[in-house]
């Protein structure tokens, strides 16, 4: 299905293109995409922010646009 709605939540990404081509000569090396890049990213910093202030539960009354 070449139009098939993505099940997961997409997020447009506004950085310069120095940063953007170091990104992928990164990914690159590692043998990933650069959106595999970024989420790697993205999940060690999720998992530095919970080890320094605990899991984030979501029971505090905050809700992600993304479940609204």
């Amino acid at each position: 299905m070449p139009n098939a709605p993505h099940k997961k939540p997409q997020y447009g990404l506004r950085i310069s293109s120095e940063i953007m081509d170091k990104l992928k000569y990164i990914a690159d090396r590692s043998g990933r995409s650069a959106n595999k890049e970024i989420e790697q990213l993205i999940l060690r910093h999720i998992e530095a922010w919970e080890k320094a202030n605990g899991p984030i539960l979501f029971d505090d009354g905050f809700v992600p646009r993304s479940r609204s």
